[in-house]
């Protein structure tokens, strides 16, 4: 059930145009929908974002537009004597007689969730010099006598941290360094614990709210995890086949039922990844972007193969290695990836070469049917490398779509100079897996406690990459 708007805090980020204000509501409220622009001006008007998780409002960020005269704001604030007491009186009295006039839309549009009882997240670049001319906005925000502190977002790679500190202490109950576009789940924790601080009756609500946030995180990797299992599951056991009505099958129809069989697979891994991304509040990312991640490396590709598959020396610890497919006579081994081994990756990126050939990845047969028709049949997955192919570039995936800060809206490029750091399944856990890989070949079910056992695996995986 939400809370009332007295129970949850309220925050107005506010600041310069162009400083990053919309990026740190994305980024602190999980939403992509927050419009994104690098030219300024672009908001004109408040608007609230709340973090709700399971009907729980935690808390809200008012996306503000940036002052545009604040010097004329504070010399009308200033033409006259005011007490300190009767400061936020006088700022009201600003908004009021100003509601209608074009000229300080602006001002009026960041100054109202301020006076209506929401903290101040003043927003600046780090990365240019500090300037007189800010100090304007700073003391307007400090007549509205409501709670505040300051976020030093660096945009460029100049660093003027230090003079922007010093000035804002004058001003500002906390100051704090924040990149939108850089934060992790945990240097997100760190600013929800800073910001608790900033009046005694938040605290509680504020330290209630990181142990939702903590326990939602948690189910969210729970989620991908048992998500990854079923991805595993549905595709290593997936069985094409087609109807038949001569004993000779031509080698034309066969390749025919491979293509619709590996195109299923894709289709199945690309529906996957779809949840994933809607699972991390991504989906927008996943849906808008030019080529999304992994589209343009084939799931059967040589360089899927080369960097995300198992080489001979991990085939070997798995207890793999032993022999050919069914049926096929063709060693597997062959075929096998130096991932782990530490082989040059950049000799395999853009490779086009088919991966395995359609005797190589699952056995073709034909079988008998009712009223003289008979069946071509292909799957499921005979070969033993491609469940580990398929579960890293899907581990990769879910990394980098659930450590993107939510303000990031560019397209996701794969780094293949950092798969190494990211892809790696312990020897004791892959022999676990396995497990469940060889009862998938022989088309047996899955039982409870083995999809248990393979879900707690990813989710140790994930653990250790998204917190």
């Amino acid at each position: 059930m939400q809370r009332s708007n007295q129970t949850y805090p309220r925050f107005a980020v506010v600041g310069h145009p162009n400083k990053g204000k919309s990026s740190i509501v994305s980024t602190l409220a999980y939403d992509e929908s927050v419009h994104i622009s690098t030219v300024p001006g672009t908001t004109t008007q408040q608007r609230s974002y709340p973090l709700t998780i399971d009907g729980v409002t935690l808390y809200a960020l008012f996306d503000t537009p940036g002052f545009q005269r604040s010097r004329a704001v504070l010399a009308w604030l200033t033409e006259v004597e005011v007490p300190a007491h009767k400061r936020v009186d006088r700022v009201k009295k600003f908004v009021y007689e100003h509601r209608d006039n074009p000229r300080y839309n602006d001002e009026i549009e960041l100054l109202e969730p301020i006076l209506a009882g929401a903290g101040i997240i003043y927003v600046v670049d780090g990365s240019k010099p500090y300037g007189v001319e800010y100090e304007a906005e700073m003391q307007i925000l400090e007549w509205c006598g409501q709670p505040s502190m300051a976020l030093i977002n660096l945009i460029d790679d100049t660093n003027y941290v230090d003079e922007w500190k010093s000035a804002l202490r004058h001003y500002f109950q906390m100051v704090r360094l924040f990149n939108p576009m850089e934060a992790n789940f945990t240097q997100h924790i760190a600013l929800l614990e800073s910001m608790a601080q900033l009046r005694e009756e938040w605290t509680s609500s504020i330290k209630e709210s990181i142990k939702s946030f903590e326990r939602y995180h948690k189910q969210k990797i729970r989620n991908s995890a048992e998500l990854i299992t079923e991805l595993q599951i549905d595709a290593l056991s997936y069985v094409a086949s087609e109807s038949v009505t001569t004993d000779e099958v031509s080698d034309s129809d066969k390749e025919l039922l491979m293509d619709k069989y590996k195109g299923s697979l894709r289709t199945i891994e690309k529906k996957s990844h779809q949840k994933i991304a809607k699972i991390w509040n991504h989906q927008l990312l996943e849906k808008e972007s030019e080529i999304p991640l992994l589209d343009e490396m084939d799931l059967f590709s040589k360089e899927s193969e080369s960097l995300f598959g198992l080489s001979k020396k991990e085939l070997l610890v798995t207890g793999m290695a032993g022999g050919a497919l069914t049926g096929s006579g063709v060693d597997i081994l062959l075929a096998g990836s130096s991932l782990m081994l530490g082989s040059a990756i950049g000799a395999v990126v853009g490779a086009a070469s088919v991966m395995f050939g359609y005797d190589e990845v699952a056995d073709m047969k034909l079988l008998g049917w009712k009223l003289g028709r008979k069946e071509l049949q292909v799957g499921p997955i005979q070969n033993p490398n491609f469940p580990y192919v398929l579960l890293q570039r899907t581990l990769y995936y879910t990394t980098e779509i659930a450590t993107r800060p939510h303000a990031d809206r560019s397209k996701i490029n794969m780094d293949t100079s950092i798969l190494l750091s990211k892809i790696f399944i312990d020897d004791e856990s892959k022999k676990n897996l396995e497990k469940t890989h060889q009862t998938l070949r022989k088309s047996k079910v899955i039982k409870e406690e083995s999809f248990e056992e393979y879900v707690v695996i990813i989710e140790k995986i994930l653990k250790d990459r998204v917190s």
